[in-house]
């Protein structure tokens, strides 16, 4: 047995493989994955751009739908779904075995949308229209106006996946609009059972960030804080999570079949080369949370990670990280809200440079 399925077996954590590309799907190594332990799929803008700007699998398929009439743009949305598509197959026995516990693969609607309700919640409903699986989660950032799309596009019954979130604050705003959007489905006639959400926390991102800041504070206090601001705030938030989906709120919903809304720790690679390779793995252990690993992690866990059950321990000491934090001038919120917009522009730059890619390979009678 490996540890990706023992880490699921014995500490109910879902391992799910941060990566797709059209390679993976036609030699089947998706399904080796699965076979091994892997429980889903995420994707996000920067993976999509790597594996379309970086590979001549796509060629083909994009000319074609060039040369009948697509626009870059359309055709490189074509791309995507094909390959989503493709991998929903391979998780589906998964999706249906575990009765929609698993088996799931996330899509992103455009970066450009981050700052657009209306805009993100009509790109996320054509999406799952268009794809119409019920194991698919669009991902909508956790941006003001992608937390009241999420809250909306809950409430039509659609399964979600909250992206780029990274403050507690944010993640408080997320799960009431989770319990708001279901509610409002319930009140309509819906049925809770098939509406399935996730909670992305970015992870290493904010040690990267928090420890920029602590190295401009100076002094003792902020150097012995250095990387622990990531895992203490991922403790903090699987106690929330554990408070507010066993509220007398939730209990009414989940009654009537509503599956809780389940932190997943994303950007799970270690950053810094001082911390340890699998430190976002070990430390973030527990059952109800996913954990998103690009191959490199999985390497990594497989041969020397730590499978006991962490995320719920230590958790006053983590408190005390973000009260000593506090004390030497971080703002976690602030931080949060750092991330959020380099997230968002990151996205977008990859979205931009994939497309810009993709007209590269036109014929320049196509340009014309």
């Amino acid at each position: 047995m490996t540890k990706l399925q023992r880490l699921h077996d014995e500490q109910g954590q879902s391992p799910w493989l941060d990566n797709i590309n059209r390679g993976y799907l036609r030699d089947d190594a998706l399904g080796r994955l699965v076979d091994n332990g892997i429980h889903g799929v995420t994707a996000n803008p920067t993976i999509l751009a790597r594996a379309i700007g970086g590979s001549a699998d796509y060629d083909e398929q994009f000319l074609a739908l060039s040369a009948s009439g697509y626009s870059v743009v359309a055709a490189y949305w074509e791309l995507v779904i094909a390959d989503i598509t493709d991998a929903l197959a391979v998780l589906r026995p998964l999706f249906d075995v575990s009765a929609g516990a698993d088996g799931f693969v996330s899509l992103e609607v455009a970066p450009e949308l981050a700052h657009d309700k209306t805009a993100t919640i009509i790109a996320a409903r054509d999406l799952h229209e268009r794809i119409g699986q019920p194991n698919l989660l669009v991902k909508i950032p956790a941006t003001p106006e992608g937390v009241s799309a999420i809250e909306a596009m809950t409430a039509e019954g659609r399964s979600i996946n909250v992206t780029l979130l990274f403050s507690l604050t944010r993640y408080a705003e997320v799960i009431d609009a989770y319990l708001s959007g279901l509610e409002t489905f319930v009140a309509g006639g819906g049925d809770p059972s098939r509406v399935h959400s996730v909670a992305s926390f970015f992870i290493s991102r904010v040690d990267t960030e928090v420890d920029r800041r602590l190295g401009t504070a100076g002094g003792g206090e902020a150097e012995a804080l250095r990387g622990h601001a990531a895992v203490a705030q991922a403790k903090l938030a699987y106690q929330m999570f554990s408070e507010r989906f066993s509220s007398a709120k939730w209990d009414r919903l989940a009654r009537m079949g509503a599956n809780r809304q389940r932190p997943l720790w994303a950007s799970t690679s270690t950053k810094n080369p001082a911390y340890r390779d699998t430190l976002y793995v070990d430390s973030l252990i527990g059952p109800g949370t996913i954990n998103t690993l690009p191959e490199t992690t999985i390497a990594v866990f497989e041969d020397h990670g730590t499978l006991s059950r962490t995320i719920d321990t230590y958790v006053e000491e983590a408190g005390e990280v973000m009260r000593r934090l506090g004390g030497v001038g971080i703002d976690m919120d602030d931080v949060g809200l750092t991330l959020e917009r380099q997230g968002v522009d990151a996205f977008g730059e990859s979205f931009r440079g994939v497309l810009a890619v993709l007209a590269a390979k036109l014929p320049a009678a196509a340009l014309r």
